[in-house]
């Protein structure tokens, strides 16, 4: 299927039977499972393990498109973990082409050969620097929590650290241990979904900025690359 929103929509908590390719042709949207948090920008898609509760939330105006597919026995598709992937070109003109198939295609036509395609896509894309998990220490939760809440505080690693009663070899530790990452990746992950929801509500860039903390667009630019690389 394919959707437009003119205005920012809050999907809820769901689940699908099939997996999910939800696929950002425009804009920005977020997403949540039990554990991690996704930013999914245009130019990439959050691929949806079948069965797993999801929220998605869609900020100002976006276009979208969805491939849900049947988790049969034998299909190889890499569902976990949930994760963001970049949609190629090629991967976003055979969606565009597969959706003016109608729903029962011809699985030995050009809809079987769109699907093939499309699968085999999905499965050789690269994951897109866009998760943010959850560390399951509860007072790293908290620390995620005002972070998520307030990007722009401005504590460095020391300080966090006295803040939750752990050293600092602790807290980093068990931080990039449970999530995967150190915590400035993970901060600066944070502040970028933040940067992209403003700027997709209308905000300008200066303005985005400054509410997660940067004191200049030179320091945000330059955050940016980190996590583009």
């Amino acid at each position: 299927m394919t959707r437009a929103y003119e205005q920012s929509v809050d999907f809820g908590w769901h689940s699908h039977r099939r997996g999910q390719l939800l696929q950002i042709i425009d804009g920005f949207m977020t997403a949540r499972t039990a554990d991690t948090s996704f930013i999914i920008p245009s130019g990439y898609g959050l691929l949806i393990t079948p069965g797993i509760p999801h929220a998605v939330h869609s900020h100002g105006r976006v276009s979208m498109q969805s491939i849900y597919i049947e988790p049969e026995p034998g299909l190889d598709m890499p569902w976990e973990p949930v994760r963001v992937i970049a949609t190629s070109p090629l991967l976003s003109a055979t969606i565009k082409a597969f959706l003016d198939q109608p729903t029962l295609y011809d699985e030995q036509g050009r809809g079987g050969h769109l699907a093939a395609l499309i699968l085999e896509e999905i499965v050789h894309a690269q994951e897109g620097p866009f998760a943010l998990p959850m560390p399951s220490d509860k007072r790293l939760q908290r620390l995620c929590r005002d972070l998520t809440e307030t990007p722009s505080i401005d504590l460095d690693i020391d300080q966090w650290a006295d803040n939750l009663g752990m050293s600092r070899r602790t807290m980093t530790r068990k931080f990039r241990s449970q999530t995967g990452m150190s915590f400035a990746e993970w901060r600066r992950r944070l502040r970028m979904a933040h940067v992209m929801r403003r700027q997709a509500e209308g905000a300008r860039l200066e303005e985005a900025a400054t509410d997660v903390g940067y004191r200049s667009l030179s320091s945000l630019r330059k955050a940016m690359r980190g996590v583009a690389t």
